[in-house]
């Protein structure tokens, strides 16, 4: 008895041992590989996350530096410590007034 299916083109095809093999290999990598796409894909996006850290803190780094180099003056060392630390001289008061719902913004 002769297979009815033999002349079909897709039984030719997926009876084509190479094909099969393709198709493992192809599922190997896809889905049971050390470095399979999906792993991939998650370590592309932890990639692009820590380089997205990498731009906040080197933008801090920056602004770091700058209020560094701006705190070489003595007077803008008062002026931070007044503004910040609500430091005052010796002969001064300093008097805060809050109002009902605000509040300072502590960094």
């Amino acid at each position: 008895m002769a297979n009815p299916y033999k002349d079909k083109s897709w039984f030719k095809f997926m009876s084509n041992k190479y094909m099969w093999v393709l198709l493992f290999f192809i599922a190997w990598m896809f889905f049971l590989d050390n470095y399979s796409y999906f792993d991939h894909r998650v370590l592309d996006n932890q990639i692009d996350e820590l380089e997205e850290n990498k731009t906040y803190y080197q933008e801090e780094i920056d602004k770091d530096e700058k209020q560094i180099k701006m705190l070489q003056n003595p007077d803008q060392v008062e002026k931070y410590a007044r503004e910040k630390y609500f430091m005052k001289k010796d002969s001064e008061d300093i008097y805060i007034v809050e109002f009902e719902g605000d509040s300072i913004v502590k960094k």
